[in-house]
């Protein structure tokens, strides 16, 4: 797992989801009767089509919303010195922490994936990501002269979930070093945290949230119909203006409603040394980057953090290994990799070059949809 790149607010370092921002959101354009709010937060920019309720105000839900993000930054930003998880990552071992709600579900959900995912889910990961040097850009430098079996080594002894306890709302851990950075499911759990606003105290019946590409929504958008989200072509080097669409999902009719969408990828942020090609996201059980994981994987969940995690677990996994680990789990999973007779250390690719292969859990969302 690796995670997300961050300037602000929660660390968003060294994303595997930087594919997100290929996640094209489409069907909503603006009318009267909707509206539309803007901020950042988490390092990127979060954006909402809404119809706001009769007696609402704008600037009421835009300050609720922003105070809710804050909330959650103080809590686990690890550019806040003073927050939760900073001061949880410099504890001595066995002294405990009280953490709120919010840390307590994203612990929750990072402890499920982690296990679920056999460990390819792990937010203790950051020591060996620091060991090799990969940033929001990849170079060739680190691969031609890699870290040391050693120095691998010595950054693998910090990573160790299992090390982190639980109890009463007290977190400790019982191994020295071993720290928390929980980027690579932060914007998922953000958008479900403007959701819930939007749902639960303003009653928004109507709502299409984003944070960096990860996606929820409610009801219908401003032309009457489902919301839908377009998958983009994972084409290194493509803009927004040139983006290439080679899927779309939905959301359902049927149920509550609503989808919950987290798309990951590696494309942006990979180069092709000796003849592969390398992510710059990390398999914390090898502790060397990925090679062969699919260029861009979408999932969609119950919950928009639980997406996240799992996108982010699925791409830290080598494509086949991704595929089976999804089916297992009845993952609502759509891998976009290339055709049979394409090479993935292909120098450039085109849009021409893909496939879509999902599992039966996300062919069944998407049974009477855009192909």
């Amino acid at each position: 797992m690796s995670v997300k790149k961050s300037t602000t607010a929660i660390a968003i370092r060294h994303s595997v989801l930087v594919l997100s921002t290929g996640v094209l959101l489409s069907a909503c354009d603006q009318k009267v009767e909707y509206d539309y709010l803007q901020g950042e937060t988490m390092g990127t920019s979060y954006h909402i089509s809404y119809q706001l309720p009769k007696g609402a105000d704008e600037t009421e839900v835009k300050a609720a919303i922003d105070a809710r993000l804050q909330e959650i930054n103080k809590s686990m930003s690890t550019y806040q010195e003073d927050s939760t998880i900073s001061k949880f990552n410099r504890l001595a071992p066995n002294t405990p922490i009280a953490i709120d709600d919010d840390f307590a579900r994203v612990l929750d959900i990072s402890r499920t994936v982690y296990q679920q995912s056999g460990g390819a889910f792990d937010p203790t990961v950051l020591p060996l990501i620091e060991t090799w040097g990969f940033g929001s850009t990849m170079t060739v430098d680190r691969l031609q002269s890699p870290p040391s079996a050693e120095e691998i080594n010595a950054a693998y002894q910090l990573i160790d979930f299992d090390a982190v306890i639980e109890k009463d709302k007290q977190l400790y851990k019982t191994k020295d070093g071993v720290g928390l950075d929980f980027s690579a499911v932060a914007k998922g759990y953000g958008v479900d945290v403007i959701a819930d606003v939007l749902k639960n105290r303003y009653n928004v019946i109507n709502y299409m949230v984003e944070i960096g590409g990860e996606v929820s929504t409610l009801g219908v958008n401003a032309q009457k119909q489902p919301w839908q989200i377009a998958i983009d072509a994972p084409i290194q080097g493509s803009t927004v203006s040139e983006r290439v669409t080679i899927a779309a999902i939905r959301q359902p009719i049927q149920s509550d409603n609503q989808m919950h969408l987290a798309t990951s990828g590696n494309y942006r942020n990979s180069i092709v040394f000796s003849g592969e090609r390398y992510s710059h996201t990390i398999d914390p059980l090898t502790g060397k980057p990925i090679v062969g994981g699919a260029p861009s994987v979408t999932v969609s969940a119950d919950s928009v953090g639980v997406a996240d995690a799992w996108a982010t677990a699925l791409t830290a996994m080598p494509y086949p290994k991704a595929l089976e680990t999804a089916k297992k789990n009845n993952i609502a999973a759509l891998f976009v990799v290339p055709k049979d007779d394409v090479p993935l250390n292909k120098s450039e690719h085109s849009a021409d070059d893909w496939q879509v292969v999902q599992t039966d859990a996300m062919q069944q969302l998407r049974a009477d949809k855009a192909p």
